[in-house]
């Protein structure tokens, strides 16, 4: 394939936009190493994260807003990496870091990120087993919304000789944790019984919205109203309680960016960080001034004529419908590629037309869209390129794109929302089940970081 090259910023980008913004010979040398191990890439672009979150805290901070934003990097941050992820979001102006699971809250301290640069909180565990003795002695913020959870949170602080932070959860009609109303009156009463002893410091009061990212659905904005009037139900009777929470946090991403009014002390963004909108009823990320911080590549594997109704994959789902060219892209369901992204065509599935997951390849003729062709395998997947590779210009060892920052098909760049469409899931889903074996590389790491940060990270996957 000849890529043309032209001056960007004194740089020289590739315009096929596969290239990254090595910062040095040797984040070129890294890329190199990467694509030797192996043939598919998540790069994420650090300084899109950062002003991401710089994006979420003027919006907190705006129209004589004073709302602290916390980074919420569970699930390794949505796939993107979990220590490079809470430094960008950090350096973004962040003052919070949210992990779900209690490992990755503790990874967090253990890494160096201590409680004199943010608190963490954690809000997913089992309370019989949790590590909450851990959690206590390394200054970290525990979710409780069980009796149980209160019990064992108090037990912990006893043995430590320390006093815990809790978060008290309340259940405002998302049926997921946290204290029913029926429930908070005991709950308030062990908790009360905890502070007087001085184990426990109430510090929040947090639930989670149902349906906030739905705004053209009358009934659910009704619902988020609902949910909003139990919340402040909910903190009336913790005051009442001689427990005022400090922090109150309702607000997620959708929250965050719609309803100005529960932002309150904290808001918790999630995917918005990532740069996508939470649901597409919202718009699009620009609608918000957000920008997708991670491009999912691969090198292609083989390249092949086949002739005029050849089979495609397992289950012959797809029949060429002309001679053509075909090209295996190296990635499958076992590095995270919905196999639901699958291809079928009328001829080859019986009356079942439907196109897989989008893929950018680029060709002489300039970038083009193509589609999952037939089923996605474990470790591959195949395209129809709809013509001969030789006269397109594309080749085995092409670097092809399945979803980057760009504003859809329409633009020749899919994104992680044209993979969740192909897929009928959601976005959150296209980054979070991408598997470890595709190697995170990070850009712009030495322009966003500080030294001591960039001390915490693998340097081999720095750009």
């Amino acid at each position: 394939m000849v890529v043309m090259q032209t001056r960007d910023n004194g740089r020289m980008a590739s315009l096929s936009g596969f290239e990254p913004d090595f910062s040095s010979p040797q984040g070129r040398e890294r890329y190199d190493e990467a694509l030797r191990s192996y043939p598919g890439q998540a790069i994420v672009d650090l300084r899109t994260m950062r002003d991401n979150m710089r994006r979420l805290v003027d919006l907190c901070g705006g129209d004589g807003g004073h709302a602290d934003v916390m980074g919420v990097v569970k699930a390794d941050a949505y796939g993107h990496g979990l220590i490079p992820s809470a430094l960008a979001a950090l350096a973004g102006g962040a003052t919070w870091l949210g992990t779900a699971q209690s490992h990755e809250a503790l990874l967090l301290r253990r890494a160096g990120i201590g409680p004199d640069r943010c608190r963490v909180l954690t809000w997913v565990y089992n309370g019989r087993r949790a590590p909450f003795a851990e959690l206590i002695m390394n200054d970290i913020d525990i979710s409780v919304g069980s009796l149980d959870s209160v019990d064992a949170v108090g037990a912990a602080a006893r043995r430590t000789g320390r006093r815990a932070r809790v978060h008290v959860k309340v259940d405002t009609g998302f049926g997921r944790n946290g204290f029913t109303p029926q429930a908070f009156d005991e709950a308030l009463r062990r908790l009360r019984l905890l502070v007087d002893e001085g184990l426990v410091e109430v510090v929040g009061q947090w639930s989670h919205l149902a349906v906030a990212d739905s705004p053209d659905v009358p009934e659910f904005v009704a619902s988020t109203d609902r949910q909003i009037a139990s919340f402040h139900e909910f903190t009336r009777r913790m005051s009442q309680a001689g427990m005022p929470p400090v922090v109150r946090h309702l607000a997620n991403t959708a929250g965050t960016l719609s309803r100005p009014d529960i932002r309150f002390e904290l808001t918790r963004p999630g995917i918005g960080l990532y740069g996508y909108e939470p649901d597409p009823a919202m718009g699009v990320p620009s609608t918000y001034g957000l920008r997708p911080a991670m491009r999912l590549q691969a090198q292609l594997a083989t390249v092949k004529k086949v002739e005029a109704g050849h089979g495609i994959s397992y289950g012959r789902t797809y029949l060429t419908p002309d001679a053509t060219s075909t090209a295996i892209v190296p990635l499958g369901y076992a590095d995270g590629i919905n196999r639901a992204a699958s291809g079928f065509d009328m001829q080859g599935a019986r009356h079942i037309d439907k196109p897989g997951g989008p893929v950018r390849v680029q060709t002489t003729a300039g970038p083009r869209i193509f589609h999952v062709s037939g089923r996605v395998c474990m470790d591959q997947f195949i395209i129809d390129l709809h013509g001969d590779a030789d006269a397109m210009g594309v080749h085995e060892g092409d670097t092809v794109r399945l979803f980057g920052p760009g504003r859809g098909e329409a633009y020749d760049e899919p994104t992680a929302d044209d993979w969740a469409r192909a897929g009928e899931t959601i976005s959150y889903t296209v980054f979070t089940c991408l598997s470890n074996r595709i190697p995170r590389l990070y850009e712009h790491a030495y322009e966003v970081l500080s030294d001591r940060d960039i001390a915490l990270l693998d340097e081999g996957s720095l750009l």
